[in-house]
Parts: C-alpha cells; structure tokens; sequence
C-alpha cells in the first residue's frame, strides 16, 4: 500500500521529523526533508541513508514561500511524485509576555504557523494529483496555555484551527489531513539534550510509528486530531 510513496517531511535533520523519516524509510516510503542549515541536513542524509538509500536532504526555510516552492520542486524531480507532506518544522521560545521581542514573537509565528500555509502552498498542487495527506505537527500546547507560552502558545492554537479548516477545504479533492499534539518529547527542543532522564517521554520513533498507522488506516477513515501523550509523565 505505501510502496512507491513519498514523503516530504519539513525540520527533518532531527528529532521528531529525523524520527518520522527514519520510520517511513524503513517501511518502504521515499523521502525527502529539509532544514535550515546545510551541514545539518547533509549529516542527517548521511545518517538516514542507513535505513533507505531513497532519500534526499533539501535546504529550506519554512518561513519563505520560495524556498518551500524550491523543497517541492526538488523533490518532483527526484522521485517523480509526492504523496504525504509532514509539516514538522517548528520553534520554541518561552519568556513572559512582557518580555517577549517583536522579533522574537515573529520568529515563532512565521515558523510555526506562517510556515505551514507555505508548506501547503508549495506542496497543493502535488497532493492533487496524488490524492495525497497532508499532516502538521501542533503541540498539546494548541490547546493548553501556560505561563511563558504567550507565543508559542498562539502558533500552536493557530496550527490547529488551520489544519482543521484546510481539511474541510481539501478533501473535496480526496486529500486528507490530520494535526498531532504531542505532548513531551525527548528531542533537543528548547536546549534539550535527550538522555535517560527522558526515557519516560514520547519518542521521535513513536511520531513516526503514529504516521505509519495514519498512512496505513482505510481510506474511509480520517483522524482529522489527535492528541498524543506519555502514558506515565515523568516526574
């Protein structure tokens, strides 16, 4: 069912789109995924290439239309279609509002918002043809405030109501979309360093082991929301 499929994952040089990529590409899906900087999506290709030589690192910037056009573009020329778009891409910066940068509040919704509707931009015509799913990663920070998240919090709302309004316009053409909200994950998020102090965490594997079910459910069925958590929060 998922042979000869590609995957376009954004923020996948680590963590929980590394994770999602590794577990596509081991199930027989192609993949293509971008980030920011060059030396890291080179490492990440190279580490990747371990599980399935069908993948390809593109240099992107979420938060330009162009560059997710460009990602896109790339990734037609090199597997000739594309089937499921992952709009992972995302960052975190958790102070009090007042303060809180300009620039620093832009950064995060033009990331993890604006970043998104590009994603889906550059990619819609695409999943067109292909009848294809488009996914974004929220947080269950999309439906729970807290102290500090004045930003993120207002990024993460906006993930969901938007992937939830592009889902009814979508699937007219038998495109269909989901939002996650993971809960905590044992990623490098926010100056984390992953270690056995996160074991009791949500890891990038599993993300990736939830797509797979995702991709893999009848298509009659669409889990349009999905919170996922850590059964035991850690303490």
């Amino acid at each position: 069912m998922l042979e000869n499929k590609v995957a376009y994952i954004t923020g996948g040089t680590k963590g929980i789109g590394f994770g999602i990529a590794k577990i596509l590409l081991e199930n027989g899906i192609s993949v293509a995924f971008s980030g920011r900087k060059k030396e890291d999506v080179e490492k990440a290709e190279n580490d990747l290439k371990q599980y399935s030589e069908n993948v390809v690192g593109i240099v992107s910037d979420v938060k330009i239309l162009g560059n997710e056009e460009g990602a896109v573009k790339k990734t037609i020329e090199k597997f000739g279609r594309l089937d499921f778009v992952i709009a992972n891409a995302g960052l975190g910066i958790f102070k009090p509002v007042d303060e809180l940068s300009a620039e620093e509040w832009n950064d995060m919704i033009e990331t993890n918002l604006t970043g998104v509707f590009y994603t889906l931009k550059a990619s819609v015509e695409e999943l067109k043809k292909s009848e294809g799913y488009y996914i974004t990663v929220s947080s269950l920070a999309g439906a729970n405030f807290f102290e500090n998240g004045t930003g993120y919090n207002a990024s993460k709302f906006g993930v969901v109501g938007f992937t939830q309004a592009a889902m009814i316009d979508l699937r007219k053409y038998n495109i269909k979309s989901t939002v996650i909200m993971p809960g905590s994950v044992a990623t490098n998020f926010n100056g984390n360093v992953p270690s056995e102090k996160d074991e009791w965490k949500i890891q990038p594997e599993d993300m990736g082991n939830l797509i797979l079910d995702i991709l893999r459910m009848n298509p009659r069925v669409l889990p349009s929301k999905i919170e996922f958590r850590a059964s035991k929060p850690g303490r």
